[in-house]
């Protein structure tokens, strides 16, 4: 499936549930920093991720803090590679964002589990922030 089918299909709620795991959050992050920016990608991946979930039945599955702070490390990533290459070369130059626990690094236990960080973004914790360097 090409770029556009894929976020045609996520946008309009048609790509199955099954074939939308982690790799493929990964790929639509990617696709829409390359194509609309930080900024732009937030938008564009909180909208596609709440329609998709809504298309699936289970509108109350959107995380935004989740959503956000993958959106940054794409976003930190794709800057540090100069904005070139495809999916597939970003993501084994940078494993890192398949590693189960990932935000656990930014965020203390249980942060990310609350109400609040579903809802709006919430800032990660400074200290583990300052420690990932």
């Amino acid at each position: 499936m090409t770029d556009d089918e894929f976020l045609a299909r996520l946008e309009d709620g048609s790509l199955p549930a099954e074939a939308f795991r982690h790799r493929d959050h990964l790929r639509a992050g990617y696709l829409y920093v390359h194509r609309l920016g930080f900024a732009g990608a937030i938008a564009a991946m909180s909208q596609a991720l709440r329609g998709f979930a809504a298309a699936k039945g289970k509108p109350g599955l959107y995380h935004e803090t989740i959503t956000v702070a993958f959106i940054a490390l794409i976003h930190r990533h794709y800057a540090e590679d100069g904005c070139g290459g495809d999916f597939a070369a970003f993501t084994s130059r940078h494993p890192d964002l398949f590693r189960p626990g990932l935000l656990e690094r930014f965020y203390p236990p249980g942060q990310l589990t609350t109400t609040e960080a579903k809802a709006v973004f919430v800032l990660p914790d400074r200290e583990r922030l300052l420690n990932t360097r």
